[in-house]
């Protein structure tokens, strides 16, 4: 497992107030794999993660959102987190990267409140998702079909609803890039 992803770039997209685990353990499991993770958000130098119910740990950035190029990676993370995907769909920068990679049609993982940039994307119309559970009427206005299940795969996107759903959620990533998933996509 260590050798899966050798070779394979993934970026994080996040921004201050991301839930901690929601990031940390995926990337964990990620480089764990073989795999190389780039944080990546709007501004450089720290963003600060939330853990439950509090402020939690800084994660550095890897690279400023204005100099990360979609083509550059085998797959997007979007951690949840209220704060961050809250601040991530009202930053055009943010979701156009989204949507270009989208339409790559490389794997695309959200979990927890992750889907709402994706929402914003307006890439989930005739998807089937998963998400927190705030987040199904926004989801199913979008054209989404939402369903209570620890992780979801349709195509190249793959959902989960919240941190106890994160080694599954993993397990998906991971099994998704080793394979190379590549769908076509329509933006």
């Amino acid at each position: 497992m260590a050798s899966d992803l050798k070779g394979k770039k993934i970026a994080f997209l996040a921004t201050d107030g991301f839930e901690q685990v929601e990031l940390i353990e995926p990337r964990k499991a990620l480089d764990d794999a073989g795999a190389s993770t780039v944080v990546i958000a709007p501004k450089g130098g720290k963003i600060r993660g939330w853990k439950h119910t509090e402020w939690g740990d800084e994660v550095k950035v890897d690279k400023s959102l204005s100099d990360a190029n979609p083509q550059d990676y085998d797959a997007l993370v979007l951690p949840g987190g209220v704060i961050n995907p809250d601040s991530l769909r009202i930053d055009p920068k943010a979701v156009n990267f989204v949507r270009q990679f989208v339409s790559s049609g490389k794997t695309v993982a959200a979990i927890c409140h992750g889907p709402w940039t994706l929402l914003e994307a307006g890439v989930l119309s005739g998807k089937k998702v998963t998400s927190w559970l705030s987040l199904k009427t926004d989801l199913k206005n979008a054209g989404a079909t939402w369903v209570d299940q620890e992780v979801v795969i349709d195509g190249q996107f793959i959902t989960s609803r919240n941190p106890n759903d994160i080694p599954a959620f993993n397990r998906a990533i991971i099994d998704s890039v080793s394979r190379g998933v590549h769908q076509h996509a329509s933006v």
